[in-house]
């Protein structure tokens, strides 16, 4: 059952820090949907592009996989709270301290 925001701990106010997905772990199974409370995540069939942009390797895995992956369709929702992180099977998310502008 996915938390709820109020009931997770999480360290950093939104857009602090944001999920980066290795694409060439990532095999679309969605745990980090089903952890987020903050819905960051979706889990969808990759573009035509998007297949291409990946290494050949991984784009075998991908299409044994259904030919899905996750996006983080709202990253700057993000509280780093590392569900995600942990719930994820394959080590493909980190999350990574975004950038702000001087």
């Amino acid at each position: 059952m996915n938390q709820t925001a109020a009931t997770v701990d999480c360290k950093h106010e939104p857009a602090v820090f944001a999920p980066v997905i290795n694409r060439n772990r990532c095999e679309g199974k969605e745990d980090c949907v089903r952890v987020c409370p903050y819905s960051v995540f979706e889990v969808r069939k990759l573009t035509a592009d998007e297949r291409r942009a990946i290494p050949f390797l991984a784009r075998l895995k991908v299409t044994l996989h259904g030919g899905k992956q996750a996006f983080a369709v709202r990253a700057q929702d993000c509280h780093a709270c590392g569900l995600c992180v942990a719930a994820c099977p394959e080590h493909a998310l980190t999350l990574v301290r975004v950038e702000r502008p001087a």
